[in-house]
Parts: C-alpha cells; sequence; structure tokens
C-alpha cells in the first residue's frame, strides 16, 4: 500500500485511489462473494479485507508495523463470519469498510486545505457507499410534507450564527429500502428518469428535478447557490 507522496497530494489522485480502493472491495463483497466468504475462515487468526489501488482486494492478515503505513481495515472480519446471517455479515464488512476508504482519502489528504478536503468529500460523497451497493440500497429525495409549506429537511441548512436558511434540495439527500412506494422522478431536461448514480439538482421555485449536467450545475457548484432557480423559471423571472 502506498504511503503519503508528492505524486499522490492532489485531490484527483487521492480520489482516484478511493475509487479504485472501494471498486475493489464492492467486487469481494458482491461479484467475488464466493471466493471472499470462502478466505474469511473463522479458524484463523485475524483477518482484514484490504482493498488495493489497483482494483484488486485481499483477505490478510494486519501490518505487522506500528504505526502501519496507512489506517488499518476493521481486524477480525473472520471471527462474526458463522455468528450471523451472511447477509448481516457482510452489510457489516461493508459498513467497516466504508469506514476505511475515507480514513485512508483523507490520511492521504492530509496537507490538503480546508476547501480541497471539501471538494474530495464531495467527490467521494457522489458514489453510493460500499453499504449501499451491498445492501441494494438507492438515493431518494426528500418530499415535502402535504399539510406544510416549508422545504423539505434537504432543503434546509444553517448559516454560522445558527439561523436557519432555505437552500436547494439536493437528490442525494436521504435514503430509503429499494422497496418502499415512490413515484417516478423524471429530469425536467432530458425526461430521463431519477438515478441514484447521478447528481440532481431541485428547483426552488417550481419544484422540478433535473440532472445535474442537464442544467450545468456540478455537486462543487450546488455547495454555493443560496437558492437554485431552473432555466426555465430564471427566464420568466427575467420576463
Amino acid at each position: 500500500m502506498a504511503s503519503i507522496s508528492s505524486s499522490q497530494s492532489g485531490v484527483e489522485d487521492i480520489f482516484k485511489d478511493f475509487a479504485a480502493r472501494r471498486a475493489a472491495i464492492i467486487r469481494a463483497l458482491t461479484d467475488d462473494v464466493e471466493e471472499f466468504y470462502g478466505q474469511c475462515d473463522p479458524e484463523k487468526e485475524n483477518l482484514c479485507l484490504y482493498g488495493h489501488p489497483n482494483e484488486t482486494w485481499e483477505v490478510n492478515l494486519p501490518a505487522e508495523e506500528v504505526p502501519p503505513e496507512l489506517p488499518e481495515p476493521a481486524l477480525g472480519i473472520n471471527f462474526a463470519r458463522d455468528g450471523m446471517s451472511r447477509r448481516d455479515w457482510l452489510s457489516l464488512v461493508a459498513v467497516h469498510s466504508d469506514c476505511w476508504l475515507v480514513s485512508v482519502a483523507f490520511y492521504l489528504g492530509a496537507r490538503l486545505n480546508r476547501n480541497e478536503r471539501k471538494r474530495l468529500f464531495s467527490m467521494m460523497n457522489d458514489a453510493p457507499t460500499v453499504f449501499e451497493v451491498v445492501t441494494e440500497r438507492k438515493p431518494v429525495k426528500d418530499k415535502p410534507s402535504a399539510d406544510s409549506g416549508n422545504k423539505s429537511r434537504a432543503g434546509t441548512k444553517r448559516s454560522n450564527d445558527g439561523q436557519s436558511k432555505t437552500n436547494h434540495k439536493l437528490a442525494d439527500a436521504s435514503y430509503e429500502e429499494e422497496d418502499d412506494d415512490h413515484s417516478e422522478t423524471l429530469c425536467g431536461s432530458c425526461g430521463g428518469s431519477y438515478s441514484g448514480d447521478e447528481f440532481w439538482i431541485g428547483c426552488d421555485v417550481c419544484e422540478k428535478w433535473y440532472h445535474g449536467k442537464c442544467v450545468k450545475i456540478t455537486p462543487a457548484k450546488a455547495e454555493s447557490i443560496k437558492q437554485y432557480k431552473c432555466p426555465p423559471c430564471s427566464l420568466k423571472r427575467g420576463k
């Protein structure tokens, strides 16, 4: 595993490392799950699940050096394998893997400034977590309450002085089980169906939802918008 270096100090490089390790772990817990399950023998010593920058995964003993070169994954995942259902065990490994991926990314980003750390987390947060992939969860948009004119919880945040202010709605604000009943959401620009793998943004005026790419809004840009108006609403206001 690589340590901190000048070639791995930028946001893009660290995110590339994160994405590769994440892809490897997801493969271990989904496509290669039988092989992974077999390697986690409870009769063996403490084992860890590693995801490597070349998108390969490995079940192995923890690093011997103290402190380790990088933060270590959860120790002893094999001991719980036969004490719970396979689904619950895989979910547990997935949660710990998410924690490890974030810790490695921010360890590698120790020299980043505040804005760079924020951008790195935003890039990481755009992708579903390992836990969400393994448990087949998907992000859904918050729906305003029928008996209230207030914005959904996703549309409110606190300012530095503690006062609440309205903010645009983001489609990745909450998560529900895949089998929950929700009406289909279509992009107000291209008409495409909602997908949890893409960034969406909701208009604060007409409350229609759009692919971020369709209205040329990125997650980073959305953070700086106090109130979002879609192109049609912006044109109406200008008339």
